[in-house]
């Protein structure tokens, strides 16, 4: 991660979210998931809060494989465009984990998998259906890719009923040729907005990364493109380059903007919100979507 330019406050953030506050219980997850052969986000994205969310007996899961076929210049996930073949035990594995590690609200993302007709979208439908039977009372949160602009796979992955629907617009219009290639950001605004339109009480979320290089307007452009789009719960997060590779840091804001973007998005609407610098999409989830107002 770089942070050789990062204020001496956010280094030593990193550095406590990165540490183990119960090791017994980051072992415990490490080895259940090796067991399962289950992926998580926090593992293969390189998340500063793995090691919190873990000793909290906690972890998204990333489910299609570990083989992204786009290749975003924020994202450490491995990309290629060949992934491989659906893994057809994944979903009652992970289902077998979630009872194991007794959560109340799940989350499980994954790739995008530009290489299958559906996006993936049937096995989404697949997971979602198998935690209902094996884990009764379980909150899910999907936090889904494009799936090319498909309404056909949105509508696939809504027939399973998830609790929340997640989908990242990740940063402004004007930075997706430079750091969400292959993705278009009135397509992916519109499939929040499809959502509303195929099972309007679901709950819809989405997230951003700040310091990119976006300004304040373009920032605040976009919050009013979801509110437009009737998206419920927001997250607002610090981006940290995961290499040398990736884009790199442009600006690193402070505490006190966080809380002022907060403020201002909850004036314009939105029931739920999370914005401060190691934010990810699904930190602390269960907080959040339990905080609805």
């Amino acid at each position: 991660m770089m942070v050789g330019l990062a204020p001496r406050w956010l280094i030593e953030d990193v550095r406590l979210a990165k540490q183990n506050k119960c090791s017994d219980r980051t072992d415990h997850v490490t080895d259940l998931l090796a067991h399962y052969r289950l992926f998580t986000v926090c593992q293969s994205a390189r998340c500063p809060n793995r090691g919190e969310c873990f000793s909290n007996h906690t972890a998204t899961f990333l489910i299609l494989g570990d083989i992204c076929t786009r290749s975003c210049a924020f994202c450490a996930i491995e990309c290629g465009k060949t992934p491989g073949p659906l893994d057809e035990g994944e979903p009652a594995r992970l289902a077998q984990a979630v009872n194991d590690l007794n959560l109340q609200h799940v989350v499980i993302t994954s790739v995008t998998r530009d290489d299958l007709p559906d996006g993936g979208a049937y096995h989404y439908a697949r997971v979602v259906e198998t935690l209902r039977q094996n884990c009764p009372g379980v909150k899910i949160e999907l936090l889904v890719p494009d799936f090319a602009g498909s309404e056909d796979a949105l509508a696939k992955v809504l027939s399973s009923r998830p609790d929340v629907l997640s989908h990242n617009l990740e940063t402004v219009p004007r930075l997706y040729p430079i750091v969400r290639k292959g993705a278009v950001y009135a397509r992916s605004l519109n499939l929040l907005k499809k959502v509303k339109t195929i099972s309007e009480n679901i709950i819809t979320k989405s997230g951003l990364m700040l310091g990119l290089g976006e300004n304040n307007e373009e920032v605040e452009s976009v919050l009013g493109d979801l509110r437009d789009a009737d998206c419920d719960m927001l997250t607002l997060g610090q981006y940290l380059a995961p290499s040398f590779e990736h884009a790199t840091v442009a600006r690193y804001l402070t505490r006190s903007e966080f809380g002022l973007w907060n403020d201002k998005a909850r004036k314009m609407g939105f029931k739920s919100v999370a914005s401060g610098p190691l934010v990810r999409s699904s930190y602390k989830a269960a907080a959040c979507f339990g905080g609805m107002r």
